[in-house]
């Protein structure tokens, strides 16, 4: 018996779990006539209000610019949506992590896979291997550190929810308790104003924020991985058991096999490797 896409792909769901066919999802499924997305036909994506460089820029997702958002619409168009058919909507880091219904069908915003996350969302296969950084400003007590033991009496925070907090609170371990942020800003503010003598955030935003929005800052240096830990990755956040989480992670790996992820690395995050690992 010929089966439609439609009643293929509820045989293929019914069969597997989403996370475990990223590669074996047939093509003709994975299309925006087939694919069950929140807005028939189109791929409605989300990000953080503000939405912050070198990921995004200027504050627009839309715009294509920036290097989530140039992979936002690299992973739209392996999926087979023209740009108009893209829809973007605007949920809070800790909202979109967290268990229930999504307004989105996916969402790009520097989430770290972790397995406490999966238990409440879906990830695609990663994008970019991250590491975390301290950063601060000139005359900070901590700009002249060189290893994780001058940061321990430091004051240190991060945003909320964020592998930069778990950075802090597991492998730093300061004698006090980090401070939390709603976002990077809040953060930047409390660097600036002394509140921190410094912050935790990924290595790419740490050299922008050193080199354009902070006056004096300074990169520290990188917080190594804790022992035996697999490497920090970002992965695209969908629902948990979403049907087209298969679809994402394929479209994913295409744009990681065909180079098109190291170009748009290359163009978008130049220049942002070299800072000294804190031992």
């Amino acid at each position: 018996m010929r089966l439609s896409p439609l009643a293929l792909l509820a045989f293929v769901l019914a069969a597997c779990a989403p996370q475990e066919l990223p590669q074996a999802m047939p093509s003709a499924i994975c299309t925006p006539a087939t694919m069950p997305t929140l807005a028939a036909g189109k791929l409605t994506i989300g990000t953080d209000e503000p939405a912050y460089p070198p990921w995004f820029v200027d504050n627009k997702p839309d715009n294509g610019q920036g290097f989530e958002s140039a992979v936002a619409y690299a992973v739209a168009e392996k999926l087979g949506y023209a740009k108009d058919q893209v829809i973007w909507t605007r949920v809070t880091f800790n909202n979109a992590i967290a268990p229930g219904r999504k307004p989105f069908d996916i969402d790009i915003n520097q989430f770290s896979i972790t397995e406490e996350r999966k238990n409440a969302v879906d990830f695609s296969e990663p994008y970019y291997d991250v590491a975390q950084t301290v950063i601060t400003v000139k005359g900070s007590k901590i700009a002249g550190a060189k290893s994780l033991a001058d940061l321990r009496a430091a004051k240190l925070g991060a945003q909320v929810g964020s592998t930069s907090f778990r950075a802090i609170s597991e492998v730093i371990k300061p004698a006090s308790q980090p401070a939390v942020f709603n976002n990077n800003d809040d953060a930047k503010q409390a660097l600036q104003s002394g509140t921190v003598d410094g912050i935790v955030v990924d290595l790419p935003t740490a050299f922008y924020m050193t080199s354009a929005e902070l006056d004096n800052g300074v990169i520290v240096g990188q917080v190594p991985q804790p022992a035996g830990a697999q490497p920090e990755q970002f992965g695209i956040v969908l629902d948990k058991g979403s049907p087209i989480t298969p679809c994402v992670s394929k479209a994913v790996a295409g744009l990681r096999a065909d180079g098109t992820l190291a170009k748009l690395q290359s163009a978008w995050l130049a220049g942002v490797s070299g800072a000294t690992v804190l031992g």
